[in-house]
């Protein structure tokens, strides 16, 4: 199998990974430290936003090659068993259907909102200091 074969097929793995702790993170049976956690990644693994752009060399997609697995493999180990095994069977079937534009714009609206949230706060401690 070639390189970029084998690449995109780590890829999907990682997306289906990134989608069974999505789904965790929404079961009622998930422990809420990890829950947050869970939360946490799946938004970092799902936003186009990233801690380092893409566009720096080697940094910008090496944060998404080393973040993402690591932080997906955290939640795995901390999520009970049947919570795994109940948001596995979701994110197969969830791997399969086409992205939503929707749901892409409402992220980068989100991470807008959060951003010009904290902009707004700052602003507000900066001046009171």
């Amino acid at each position: 199998m070639s390189l970029p074969a084998r690449l995109r097929d780590r890829a999907r793995a990682l997306k289906r990974q990134a989608l069974l702790v999505w789904f965790a993170a929404r079961d009622p049976g998930m422990p809420w430290g990890v829950r947050l956690l869970a939360l946490a990644v799946a938004a970092y693994a799902f936003s186009p936003v990233d801690l380092i752009p893409d566009f720096i060399p080697v940094l910008g997609l090496l944060d998404d090659l080393v973040l993402v697995p690591l932080g997906v493999m955290l939640v795995v180990r901390l999520t009970p068993a049947s919570v795994v095994a109940r948001a596995q069977a979701q994110a197969d079937t969830a791997a399969d259907k086409p992205a939503s534009r929707t749901a892409a714009a409402v992220v980068v609206v989100v991470w807008l909102g959060a951003i010009a949230w904290f902009a707004w706060a700052a602003r507000g401690w900066w001046q009171a200091t």
